[in-house]
């Protein structure tokens, strides 16, 4: 793998999850918590623009981000997946402890002790993930220096 074939990857998910939140989009009127199925269909979007948007970076600018942040970027994406799927399944679950006001306002009572796990299991990582995945792009950008013409 090289720095452009993982550009091309996140750019890939990006647009899958994309895809994935607008079909999901026609779910939330059949879960029980249909405003956490919502939430779901949202994190979808919105990562999925992220991640076009931080491939197009990586792949259309001069930058100096090494091949190891941009495989911890692609690592990111693989995080930010299962965190999307454990929201998809909260539209079922209920749980409410990590998602303290979302659950609140979606009338969620929790969940069983393993799926309250599976959902803070998936969010922290992820979440710890894109803070590193943007500390290192900028970083690349930070460090570049432009050739003299």
């Amino acid at each position: 793998m090289n720095l452009r074939s993982d550009g091309k990857q996140i750019l890939l998910h990006g647009m899958a999850m994309i895809l994935a939140g607008l079909l999901w989009g026609f779910a939330p009127p059949f879960t029980p918590f249909p405003r956490l199925a919502v939430g779901a269909h949202v994190q979808l979007e919105m990562h999925g623009i992220l991640f076009m948007v931080l491939a197009a970076v990586l792949l259309g600018l001069s930058h100096s981000v090494g091949a190891k942040a941009v495989r911890t970027m692609l690592v990111t994406v693989w995080l930010t997946w299962f965190m999307a799927l454990t929201e998809i399944a909260n539209a079922w679950w209920g749980a409410n402890q990590l998602l303290s006001v979302a659950a609140k306002q979606a009338g969620a009572v929790g969940a069983a002790p393993w799926q309250e796990a599976l959902v803070k299991l998936s969010h922290v990582p992820a979440g710890l993930g894109l803070i590193l995945s943007f500390a290192l792009l900028i970083a690349g950008f930070v460090k570049h220096r432009e050739p003299a013409t």
